[in-house]
């Protein structure tokens, strides 16, 4: 059996794995990745990258490889509700196509001021440049179709052992860390004894218990359904109801209902599934099954720890949502963002131990934010029952479309312009946080209010067209000094080169900058996220050992 050493094995290779490996090559760490899977996703399963992700992307320099990706840039992205698709439209929350989205948030004004807009591509699009990007990276290494069989925990580093799905070839992997992202079945949780606490089996009219999941190719669809494109296709009726995203904008759907009593999913041929598309359609349009699986809804689980000596889990073994929202899959890549920079200050020496556990910390609180949301939502759509009649060509068929179309707009606003889920998760209270006393903003889901206060994200400005206050952070630490005449920042300059990390000092003298963070002097943690501001550079010292963790104790479990 080879035997291998590296700084991080990741078990997975889904979107947070794959972030993970970007964001630890690019810090020069070594990492391995394996993932049972073949390859990355063919199914499409997420379809929605909120803005904070693309800010991120566009941290690491791929956001515009990802932007052309999915539906064609003029395709527009509206949700949009109906009787069937061929039937009634019911109510349309109208949104921008990838072509005009980016006039969203060009503004400084407004909750969707920042750097990137949300993007509607499939996941399976963006696991492939994460996979490129990471493969790039000196000292990543992607292996797919590998499974972890064992591991164990030797204190001072992670034995655990390897092998091919066909049982072709092994190895033994010495690693300074483990980070178990290998999905909702996690072998790393499970062997870890960590279990999910929240709610799980949740049942609704819709949206709860078992799901049918069918990737399908029917180029037909624009012609037979007499409405606008939409990117995301509900229906509403007592028949079939559905949940549909348009994968390319060409032909390709992924397309999501609610097994009814006495459905086998074991049992649902091709053609059960192509009856189950026509029926949701309302007329007989041919389809081809490129994938078709069951699925659950109803879950709002979080991970009772995510840490547990040097073993370390995130994304959906961390937590696990009903997609609703688009929520899981976006936490997990803030998840990787998160761990990343930490797991690399605790190798390379920079940190004390109580940094990396304030992964678990910040992570866990966020996380179970989020599965609440994310419940409302489901709760939202799922447990509104159409009425009887809402097919009929009526008086009362009209008023019970009427009704419904008033319920679900305002439904869609709530689910889909949610700036404040998007941008608002805070680490309050974490130990990676200098609070200045101030008090944060409150969390609100369809309003985003932008604060300095320590432990959210940097209010987002645009210096000139095209150019954000983003662009002009480094990579790790950046200390603005903001204002006409900031102080010196000498303190935190000479403290950063004495124990060993990168800062980037960026003088901003735009008054409106200024006003902004209400303090000259804010440090930005390599996470995008404020980690303190003030007055003067007078306690540099002690507040790189703060926010590094070299000056407290942490207790003895994340």
């Amino acid at each position: 059996m080879n035997e291998q050493e590296v700084d991080v094995l990741i078990a997975g290779g889904g979107p947070f794995g794959l972030m993970l490996a970007n964001e630890l090559g690019r810090r020069g760490v070594t990492a391995a990745l394996f993932d049972a899977k073949p390859s990355t996703a063919f199914n499409p399963q997420a379809n929605a990258t909120q803005a904070r992700t693309m800010e991120h992307y566009r941290r690491l320099g791929f956001a515009d490889e990802i932007r052309r990706l999915g539906l064609p840039p003029d395709y527009p992205t509206d949700i949009a509700y109906f009787t069937r698709y061929a039937g009634h439209e019911l109510a349309r929350f109208k949104l921008p196509s990838a072509k005009d989205a980016h006039r969203t948030t060009a503004s400084n004004a407004g909750s969707w001021n920042a750097a990137e807009p949300p993007h509607r591509v499939s996941q399976k699009y963006v696991e492939r440049v994460l996979r490129s990007h990471a493969e790039a990276l000196p000292g990543i290494e992607v292996r797919f179709d590998w499974r972890l069989t064992r591991f164990e925990d030797e204190g001072e580093r992670v034995r655990a052992w390897v092998e091919r799905n066909d049982g072709s070839e092994a190895r033994e992997i010495v690693a300074r860390y483990l980070v178990g992202g290998d999905g909702p079945r996690s072998s790393v949780r499970r062997g870890l004894g960590i279990t999910y606490g929240g709610e799980t089996g949740v049942r609704r009219h819709f949206f709860g218990g078992r799901m049918f999941a069918i990737y399908l190719r029917c180029p037909q669809f624009y012609a037979v359904v007499p409405h606008a494109p939409a990117w995301m296709n509900c229906t509403f009726n007592e028949d079939r109801r559905a949940f549909m995203a348009a994968v390319d904008g060409r032909g390709e759907f992924a397309f999501h209902t609610q097994l009814r009593d006495g459905e086998d999913e074991e049992a649902i041929t091709d053609d059960d599934a192509r009856r189950m598309f026509q029926t949701a359609v309302g007329v007989l349009v041919d389809c081809e099954i490129l994938s078709k699986t069951g699925w659950t809804a109803g879950h709002a689980l979080v991970a009772d720890r995510f840490c547990e000596g040097r073993v370390i889990i995130g994304g959906d073994a961390a937590h696990l949502f009903t997609p609703a929202g688009g929520l899981g899959y976006n936490t997990a890549i803030e998840d990787a963002v998160n761990l990343g920079w930490k797991l690399a200050a605790a190798l390379k020496g920079v940190a004390g131990p109580a940094l990396l556990a304030s992964y678990a910390t910040e992570r866990r609180a966020v996380a179970v934010r989020n599965t609440r949301f994310a419940r409302a939502f489901a709760d939202s759509l799922g447990n509104y029952v159409p009425a009887p009649e809402i097919e009929d060509e009526t008086e009362a068929g009209e008023v019970a479309r009427r009704e419904a179309g008033a319920y679900l707009e305002a439904h869609g606003r709530r689910e889909f312009n949610i700036p404040g889920i998007t941008f608002g998760a805070r680490y309050d209270g974490s130990p990676a946080i200098l609070s200045d006393g101030a008090t944060p903003p409150e969390d609100l889901v369809n309003e985003y209010r932008p604060s300095a206060v320590p432990g959210g994200r940097p209010p987002h400005y645009w210096l000139a067209p095209g150019k954000s206050l983003y662009d002009v952070f480094g990579f790790e630490w950046t200390l603005l000094r903001l204002g006409s005449n900031p102080p010196d920042a000498e303190g935190f300059i000479s403290e950063a080169a004495r124990i060993g990390i990168d800062l980037a000092v960026v003088r901003i003298s735009d008054e409106a900058v200024a006003a902004l963070y209400e303090r000259p002097l804010v440090l930005i943690r390599p996470d995008q996220i404020v980690a303190w501001r003030g007055a003067d550079d007078g306690d540099a010292e002690a507040v790189f050992a703060r926010l590094l963790g070299r000056d407290f104790v942490v207790a003895e479990r994340a």
